[in-house]
């Protein structure tokens, strides 16, 4: 799957630990900690995919996919949360309507990770 990923968590070893996974796989990121950076970066990249915390310090991550995909209809957002299960009914809603393509737990495994963005990729054919 080419193209940058969009990391979006308040968690600044969070963010570290997505990034140099993705470097790792040749993979190119920008991260922001805040709602409000995520949507300043969204003016200058074009991202293939974003992964975002649910709470953020300025805005909810589903509310902020909901505006990220305003500006980018193509954008596909993984929703990684200690806060929320992937039973939770607000993550079932998101699933439901098309806005997020999965949904990961903190603390998540390296595998978790690479195994959406592959699925991702086969599903697309890369994009």
């Amino acid at each position: 799957m080419s193209g940058e990923y969009l990391i979006v968590d308040d968690e600044p070893d969070l963010c570290w630990a997505l990034e140099n996974l993705l470097t790792s796989k040749g993979l190119a990121s920008q991260k922001a900690q805040t709602a409000q950076d995520a949507l300043d970066l969204m003016k200058t990249h074009r991202f293939q995919l974003a992964f975002l915390d649910v709470t953020l310090p300025d805005m909810n991550g589903l509310d902020l996919a909901r505006r990220l995909r305003k500006l980018d209809p193509s954008l596909r957002f993984v929703i990684v949360s200690g806060y929320l299960s992937k039973e939770a009914a607000a993550v079932a809603q998101a699933q439901a309507e098309g806005l997020i393509c999965a949904f990961i737990n903190k603390p998540f495994l390296h595998e978790e990770i690479l195994s959406v963005i592959e699925d991702l990729a086969a599903g697309d054919g890369g994009r």
